[in-house]
């Protein structure tokens, strides 16, 4: 009888750190992304901007 309490309680309890940590690395993927789709659509108005930033200094 106590192998089975003991069994129930843990799998009742889970160690949650692993994830946090997949939660994390979710969110960096898409900040990556999002910053990666930014540059492939804006990045040749960045590029002109800068030109005429560098150009008139």
């Amino acid at each position: 009888m106590t192998r089975l309490y003991v069994l129930i309680t843990s799998l009742m309890t889970r160690d949650e750190e692993g994830q946090g940590l997949a939660e994390y690395a979710l969110i960096l993927a898409l900040i990556a992304i999002v910053a990666i789709v930014a540059l492939i659509f804006l990045g040749g108005q960045v590029s002109k901007i800068l030109s005429n930033v560098g150009n008139s200094v």
